[in-house]
This record gives C-alpha cells, sequence and structure tokens, in this order.
C-alpha cells in the first residue's frame, strides 16, 4: 500500500527543556489507491474483461450467489472470481468447486480490499480468457464501498434475513452501487422483511438502479440477473421474459 508520509516537528516544553515531537500524519489513502485503480481498470478493458464488485453484509451469500450464476453462464460466458477474505480460503475453494478460477485476498484483518490488492490478483487471473471478472469484497457495507478498486460496477447484496434498515443506514453503498440483488427471497414468509418499504426506501437512495430479488435455492430472479450480467459483458444472450430486467424496481 501506497501512503504519503509527511512528517512534522513540533517543539515543546517539558520540564525546561524543549523537545521534538515527531508526528507522522498518513494522508492520500484514497489518492493512491484511485492511482492504482485506474491501472487495474486499463488492464480489465485491454482484455475486454468486465470487472463486478461485489459488496455486501457477512452471510448475505455472496459466495453462493456465484456459484448459481457459475452454474446458470457454464457454457454462455467465461467468469473468475477475485475473493476477499479476513483469513481464510473456504470461500475460494467453493468458487474452484463451482468450477470457476479463483484467486485469493486474504486481507490479514483488514475490513476491505484495495486497488493494489486486487492488482496483484490480477496478474494470477488468465484475463484473455475471460468475459467477466467479479470480485467477492471482504463482507462490509462501509469501508469497500470508499475504494475504488478499478471495477466498471459495483453491485450491492442485502438479504431478506438483515431487516429493511440497511440502505438508510448504509447509503453509501446502496447509491454507488450500479445493481442491488435482495437474497434469500424464499425466506420472505418467514421474517418481518418488508420488501415494498426497502424498495422504497432504495429508490429515494439510488432511482436508476437495477434490483433483483433472488433466491439461489428456488432460482427465483437469477434469470434477470444473468440477462444483466450478459449485457453488461457485451453478450448477446436470449432475452429475457416477460416481467424481466427493471430499473428501479424488482427483478424478481
Amino acid at each position: 500500500m501506497s501512503v504519503d508520509i509527511n512528517e512534522m516537528k513540533h517543539g515543546s516544553k517539558m520540564k525546561g527543556t524543549v523537545s521534538k515531537l515527531r508526528i507522522i500524519v498518513g494522508r492520500d489513502l484514497l489518492h493512491a489507491n484511485a492511482g492504482r485503480a485506474v491501472e487495474n481498470r486499463a488492464l480489465l478493458d485491454k482484455n475486454r474483461v468486465v470487472a463486478v464488485n461485489l459488496i455486501s453484509s457477512p452471510g448475505s451469500g455472496k459466495t453462493t450467489l456465484l456459484e448459481k450464476t457459475a452454474e446458470l453462464l457454464r457454457g454462455k460466458m467465461s467468469i473468475g472470481v477475485v475473493v476477499g477474505d479476513l483469513y481464510t480460503a473456504r470461500d475460494a475453494q467453493r468458487i474452484e468447486r463451482a468450477g470457476v478460477t479463483a484467486v485469493q485476498i486474504n486481507t490479514a484483518g483488514l475490513c476491505h480490499l484495495t486497488a493494489d490488492m486486487v492488482g496483484r490478483a490480477l496478474q494470477e487471473m488468465p484475463l484473455a480468457r475471460l468475459d467477466i471478472l467479479f470480485v467477492e469484497n471482504v463482507g462490509n457495507l462501509v469501508c469497500p464501498a470508499a475504494f475504488d478498486l478499478g471495477e466498471h460496477v459495483k453491485v450491492a447484496l442485502l438479504s431478506v434475513t438483515e431487516g429493511i434498515d440497511k440502505p438508510a443506514k448504509y447509503p453509501g453503498i446502496f447509491r454507488e452501487a450500479a445493481a442491488t440483488v435482495i437474497s434469500k427471497a424464499d425466506l420472505l414468509p418467514y421474517t418481518d422483511f418488508d420488501l415494498p418499504a426497502c424498495l422504497g426506501e432504495m429508490r429515494q437512495i439510488n432511482g436508476g438502479q437495477q434490483v433483483f430479488v433472488t433466491s439461489a435455492r428456488s432460482g427465483q430472479g437469477l434469470d434477470r440477473w444473468c440477462h444483466w450480467l450478459g449485457q453488461l459483458a457485451g453478450d448477446n444472450l436470449p432475452p429475457v421474459e416477460a416481467g424481466g430486467s427493471y430499473t428501479g424496481g424488482t427483478g424478481g
């Protein structure tokens, strides 16, 4: 990680003497990250790969969504996944078992990925053979939203078990996201998740985003999600059936 360091010397009097206190100021982290993000995006563009930065709370179903997406897109598009995790490689192992190339990044406790981390992971990816690269960010709705990794779009994931207040409490990611996937919709009858109310708050924050109400268990909404990915990648997938991809409403 590149950090600009400024050293400042301040004089202070202690016991009749003057001591020099050394203060180190770390600044411009986001500026340094943005420069590396531009390099990552240029590399992806050169290889005609669309990058999707997937951001959510822990346990919302990012890895399961990617497993199902890989299954549905098999033979239609080639995908790869950069997986961010604090310490383990369990999610990357699941992705590989789904037949997808995965590169694991362990952040050793850092709550988000940086463009430098992703840039190093890209060196391990067969970019020339990919159509879409997913970045499964560390589970966190705050910090990942602030860091450009060189992706082309951010996608937020929100499970119905989390409650409807996440968009209002964490508007940053929902404001930036090109799409939000509402997951675990098969559990709606067993929760007090008010879907219309949640959608109303999301429209107020970002009325232009795509919203897909999905269930990896039942398959609900996944065809429309995959079709949208195909459109992102400039692919020519079959058209969506009636009630298809939706701007500012549900795709489920």
